[in-house]
């Protein structure tokens, strides 16, 4: 049985840890201002006897509390600072705009704020995602046939040493070279978990992570090494995958049907074509799963492959669960696939499908 404590100590300890494991499963009632909130909440902490904790958001609502307006739990996707959004979308619009933390005081930003809350939302401080946008639209033009200079000036350097050790660190060639070697598209993509880098070409999708996980910077260089240049470029993949993703969040449907790139040894290929024939509300243990691929004994292996995906919820790692029930081994942390768990768990199939299935979180009020 996968399940959170749900006794109303814990949940109250959680409250107070901001716990985002509960995220989406469990709201807080408060009735000294009749409001109800996410547990990660940011707003002062209610004394124990003034809180009541629900289930779902309509059970709060039905109770008489109204939504809280700094957490925002009717919103779909976790709560992050408007300045985030607001930066976000500028920056994408005129990355060549001075983005300098003069510039920022001036739009009434604190530069500090911003960093920390570009570090939380995508693992990289504010001057880190200009940068990097630059750099990608510094790439698409080396690719297209443009000269090295321009595309230093248009990506913000005054010096050609320091544009060239920055798209080297970015893509592991120099600028130079950028224009010989195959492009690989990037775009973010915002999700109720957080937002996810996913990376593509014409031979299908390469990665699909969310920004916070700590291999994220290894699969990027690998990709870089092996593949191609890593450029911020649209692309029709990335598009579908965007409208895939929606549908999935929204809860309209599970259904994956996208392209993937050969990548990874043909082992590791073997248990991620596996692991797509899970179906959406099922889960099975890293044992069934060696069972299935004729490996009954290498069930380390078929953890570490698991553990290796670069394609998440697409390649559903998540569905896999330790033989006791538990939760173990999820490189997007594990209160995201929990989440995952039981957000899909209206997607599951008839009851008679013979595979193994678990509850995930028992109601609360």
């Amino acid at each position: 049985m996968i399940c959170l404590p749900t006794d109303e100590d814990s949940l109250y300890a959680a409250l107070l840890a901001r716990d985002a494991a509960y995220e989406g499963s469990a709201y807080v009632g408060v009735i000294t201002t009749g409001i109800f909130c996410r547990l990660t909440c940011p707003a002062r902490k209610p004394k124990r006897e003034n809180v009541r904790f629900y289930a779902t958001r309509d059970r709060a609502k039905a109770a008489g509390f109204r939504a809280c307006q700094r957490c925002r739990p009717l919103d779909s996707g976790l709560p992050r600072p408007a300045s985030v959004e607001t930066l976000r979308e500028q920056v994408l619009a005129a990355s060549d705009q001075d983005w300098s933390a003069a510039q920022l005081k001036r739009l009434g930003y604190d530069p500090s704020t911003v960093r920390r809350a570009f570090q939380r939302v995508y693992g990289m401080s504010f001057t880190q995602f200009v940068r990097t946008h630059r750099l990608g639209n510094a790439l698409s033009q080396l690719n297209k046939g443009g000269s090295v200079i321009d595309a230093q000036l248009d990506a913000g350097y005054e010096s050609a040493s320091g544009f060239r050790d920055a798209v080297t660190r970015l893509i592991g060639a120099a600028p130079a070279q950028g224009r010989t070697r195959d492009m690989l598209s990037a775009q973010w993509l915002e999700t109720p978990l957080g937002p996810m880098l996913a990376v593509a070409d014409e031979t299908g999708l390469h990665l699909l992570e969310f920004a916070d996980r700590v291999a994220l910077p290894g699969e990027l260089e690998r990709l870089n090494r092996r593949v191609g240049s890593v450029c911020f470029a649209p692309h029709p993949l990335l598009t579908a995958l965007a409208e895939t993703l929606a549908a999935y969040f929204a809860g309209r449907s599970a259904a994956f049907d996208l392209p993937f790139a050969a990548i990874g040894s043909a082992f590791y290929q073997q248990v991620w074509a596996e692991l797509r024939r899970i179906p959406a509300g099922v889960t099975i243990s890293y044992k069934v799963l060696a069972e299935r691929i004729g490996r009954p004994t290498a069930m380390r292996a078929v953890a570490q492959a698991n553990g290796a995906n670069p394609i998440a919820i697409l390649v559903p790692c998540h569905r896999v669960i330790g033989a006791d029930g538990k939760l173990v081994g999820y490189g997007g942390k594990l209160w995201r696939k929990r989440w995952l768990l039981n957000h899909e768990r209206h997607f599951a199939p008839p009851p008679d499908l013979e595979t193994e299935t678990h509850d995930f979180l028992p109601g609360l009020r």
